[in-house]
């Protein structure tokens, strides 16, 4: 099967600053797939490349089969929802979505079946006739979601799709993407800063940092990749405690407590205070530090992805989501 994406060396330079160092990857077909990365990254970037919205300066992509020389082609083959609201906040929800049917040439039946399917899939069907102006932040990205999946997209291309919304409204999201990737078949590319919502939604995620992708797998692999959970022990023999330990996982002892790196932590606590009982070394303490994202992140780059690394244009969006 044909990947549904596949990038070699591709390329972005504004004047003298590179956005996208020579990205190589391929996605495949009907899956999740995540650009993680802060603010200033080269995300967004990547996808208004793919998507034919700013020509790359070098290197080559291929989209639903389709060079990206072949614009219009591409463009009838995916959906893309933008990091900035784009919606008629005058219309209602069902004529927005009818206008972006007739751009896209749809005949009136088509259009109007496909209204009901997709206001059905993010769960807006009793808001239609509203107008928009009249929803939430959260019911505005969910209709934005619906707009893209229209005319029947290959690949749907999500920037930042919950950047600005509550916590609640944004796991909501998380579910509607979810559903509409299992039941439209679609294949999905977002970006996201948030650790949680790739760890969440994505099967793959690429990690991004000053336009180069700095690792790549899927969640579970690249959290493995640290070398395992964490246990973290006090006890009052700690030194013996960690030359016992010494063959169950890598051991390291800092400021009186002791570290021990081991797959599967569940189960291997019980293990690890047997050998304690056994020798009859008091635990006073035990936790189960489970590697992440940011972790991952942190390895590779020697920082933090920060929502405070925020740019004002991304506050500006910020607030404009939550009206």
């Amino acid at each position: 099967m044909k990947p549904a994406i596949a990038t070699k060396n591709l390329t972005k330079e504004f004047g003298r600053n590179r956005a996208v160092a020579s990205i190589s990857l391929e996605i495949k077909q009907g899956e999740i797939f995540g650009l993680l990365g802060p603010n200033g990254a080269g995300k967004t970037t990547t996808i208004s490349m793919l998507s034919t919205l700013i020509q790359p300066t070098s290197g080559s992509a291929q989209v639903s089969g389709f060079g990206l020389e072949r614009q219009d082609e591409i463009r009838k083959a995916i959906g893309i929802v933008f990091q900035d609201p784009s919606l008629d906040d005058e219309l209602t929800g069902k004529e927005n979505l009818d206008f972006h049917g007739r751009l896209y040439h749809m005949p009136s039946q088509l259009r109007a079946i496909r209204i009901s399917a997709v206001l059905k899939l993010v769960g807006l069907e009793d808001k239609a006739g509203q107008q928009v102006k009249t929803y939430s932040g959260g019911m505005k990205r969910r209709l934005e979601i619906a707009r893209g999946l229209m005319h029947h997209p290959k690949i749907l291309f999500l920037d930042e799709p919950t950047l600005g919304l509550d916590p609640q409204t944004r796991r909501g999201i998380w579910d509607y993407i979810s559903k509409l990737n299992q039941r439209e078949k679609v294949t999905i590319i977002l970006t996201t800063h948030y650790m949680e919502e790739a760890d969440a939604l994505c099967d793959r995620i690429a990690i991004i940092d000053r336009g180069k992708i700095i690792a790549l797998g899927t969640p579970t692999s690249l959290k493995d990749s640290l070398g395992g959970d964490v246990l973290v022990i006090e006890a009052i023999e700690v030194e013996k405690l960690a030359s016992l330990l010494n063959g169950t996982g890598k051991t390291k002892i800092t400021a009186g407590q002791l570290s021990v790196t081991v797959h599967n932590g569940e189960r291997m606590a019980p293990k690890l205070l047997a050998i304690a009982a056994k020798h009859k070394i008091k635990i006073t303490s035990l936790s189960l530090k489970k590697p992440t994202l940011e972790d991952v992140f942190i390895r590779h780059t020697g920082r933090t992805i920060r929502e405070e690394e925020a740019s004002p244009l991304d506050m500006m969006r910020v607030r404009r989501r939550a009206r």
